[in-house]
């Protein structure tokens, strides 16, 4: 390819997606204002409309917001102040949704945590986002408690998953479980929700506080580019401009339809996308907060969703679902994030929903919470079965030579940028690692380096091929090997560590331990057991390794690294 092509080619990728947006959606404009008063403006058009369910429970969007002021009254009336840090350790139900609206209401920042993390991971998410308050579920309390003491937390507010449940619902909680979990007395530094939202009524000060679209609004949680766990700041413009780009993609959607948020609150892809996304559009979000599979089909039946937002995993599920009284006419959308959908998945899920009556069919999206989630979907007439489809309204998509700036022509794979009002405002407090992934490139545009590999054909569709950096997705999840990795060196009788991928059935991949041991230590049992211990001790669930392997050695390449690659193909070998 000659000079002249390659910059002909450069300025069709400009607009290269253009032709496939409406008029109106091709000048995108970062909405004004907050995360919070983006639903606000719109609650007079939505009289006796819903905004969630959850077990039996409905809320209005009038309600809800009711609900988001008395928690914003209850956060001032603790201290909390414009910029603090807030973090939610929640799985989805009202009082995690309510809290991350409320404290963007008041100008703090919700730092979003998952609540299977370890104690350990717990400790370092509060001390490096230096938060000073924490809502959290009751069933964390336990390995809360013995670390709480050692950050800058003063007020811990503790919620019952069974709190918003209809009346039938909660009764059932409480003499199943509740009565289970280990509680503190709420004195001093421990609050229960109800005693929470009580102290906000006898305040009286200011609660709105005015924020605009550069204001960071949230903390997110990831490995970065290297693995090490960063705090991922998004404004609020981020967040509005994603939840703009979902209302103008998503046109079938109508308010009252419902939206099962599986997807956790805690995620990206489930914050933004299946809760904030979907009251921006003024649809009903049905509050899922733990995912049973086996039981997905009454799932279905039970709340009639117009779209279902999940990772690979989910589908997996959900054609493993036997019950002919599954109608899917109400069906408008089905979307796959988090991990790869394969073309033979993408294939038996189309062909599982015909069957049961619904007209859509499944989309693949691309995204990284550095970018609020979602910035790629195939959708529509670009829904290209084993593609990600093309940019949301307002971004571009750019291919680069791995580890530079240099553009790629179309068709060849290198590392996907993106740019766009979506893309995050850095990592917490990590200057170093912001920069390596956040440059500004010839074109003065400022482009997130997302480490995966693909490629973009010649009518604009994007192809994605493969993860540039050495991470494991395990339903959705991120597992990060050097973080495993850290923990079991660290046991006295382990010399080396490597952990690798491995293909599971349902959860996509699962991280492997190959372990060698230092000499003189030869009871690999009971040695494995504790080590097991050491794990779950300091790794959350789903980083968890499943399986452990010893060895006397490792493989290594001709300049002395652990062979990865070799690893990988000896695997694929015993599967073979």
């Amino acid at each position: 390819m000659g000079i002249f092509d390659f910059l002909n080619l450069k300025k069709k990728s400009k607009t290269l997606w253009n032709e496939y947006y409406k008029n109106e959606n091709i000048e995108f404009k970062v909405p004004e204002g907050s995360i919070y008063k983006i639903i606000r403006d719109q609650v007079g058009e939505r009289d006796g409309m819903y905004a969630y369910s959850y077990y039996g429970h409905s809320v209005t969007y009038k309600e809800f917001m009711k609900q988001i002021d008395s928690a914003a009254r209850a956060f001032r009336s603790q201290g909390i102040r414009k910029g603090d840090v807030v973090t939610i350790c929640m799985p989805n139900t009202p009082e995690a949704v309510i809290s991350f609206y409320a404290l963007n209401k008041i100008g703090a920042i919700a730092s979003m945590i998952h609540p299977l993390s370890s104690e350990q991971e717990i400790k370092n998410y509060l001390i490096s986002t230096n938060s000073v308050m924490m809502v959290m579920i009751d069933l964390c309390y336990e390995k809360v408690a013995g670390v709480i003491k050692e950050t800058d937390v003063y007020k811990t507010i503790l919620v019952s998953a069974g709190s918003s449940m209809s009346i039938p619902m909660k009764l059932g909680y409480i003499f199943t479980k509740s009565y289970k979990i280990k509680k503190p007395y709420f004195k001093g530094e421990y609050l229960h929700w109800k005693d929470f939202i009580a102290k906000g009524m006898n305040y009286h000060g200011k609660v709105e506080f005015d924020t605009d679209k550069d204001t960071p609004a949230v903390i997110l949680h990831s490995g970065g580019t290297t693995g090490t766990p960063k705090g991922i700041v998004l404004s609020n413009g981020n967040f509005n401009s994603e939840a703009e780009q979902i209302k103008m993609l998503f046109t079938k959607l109508e308010p009252n339809d419902k939206v099962l948020a599986i997807m956790p609150v805690f995620h990206a892809f489930g914050l933004g996308v299946s809760i904030h996304g979907v009251l921006h559009i003024g649809a009903c979000v049905d509050l899922i907060p733990q995912f049973d599979a086996k039981h997905f089909d009454k799932l279905l039946i039970q709340h009639s969703p117009s779209i279902i937002v999940g990772v690979p995993t989910l589908f997996e599920a959900l054609l493993n679902t036997n019950n002919k009284k599954l109608n899917l006419s109400n069906l408008k959308y089905v979307i796959s994030g988090g991990d790869s959908l394969s073309e033979s998945l993408g294939n038996r899920v189309n062909e599982f929903l015909l069957d049961h009556k619904a007209d859509a069919q499944i989309m693949q999206g691309y995204g990284l919470s550095e970018a609020s989630g979602a910035a790629i979907l195939a959708y529509d007439d670009y829904n290209v079965l084993g593609s990600i489809g093309i940019p949301f309204p307002g971004n571009s998509v750019k291919i680069v030579r791995a580890h530079t700036q240099d553009e790629l022509p179309i068709g060849e794979v290198g590392e996907i940028c993106i740019n766009g009002p979506t893309v995050m405002m850095g990592y917490y407090n990590n200057e170093k690692e912001t920069n390596d992934v956040l440059q500004i490139h010839k074109d003065k545009k400022l482009w997130l380096h997302t480490g995966d590999m693909g490629y973009i054909r010649e009518d604009g569709v994007i192809f994605y091929q493969s993860r540039l950096k050495r991470m494991i997705i395990s339903s959705g999840y991120n597992v990060y090997p050097q973080q495993i990795e850290n923990i079991i060196e660290s046991h006295e009788a382990v010399m080396k560590c490597t952990v690798i991928g491995i293909p599971h059935k349902y959860k996509v991949q699962v991280a492997k331990a190959i372990i060698v041991l230092k000499n003189g230590y030869t009871d690999t049992s009971g040695i494995k057991k504790s080590i097991k211990e050491l794990c779950e001790k300091n790794l959350a669930r789903y980083s968890l390794p499943y399986e452990y392997e010893f060895r006397k050695s490792l493989p290594k390449t001709l300049i002395g690294k652990v062979d990865f690659k070799k690893l990988t193909e000896e695997e694929e070998n015993k599967n073979a």
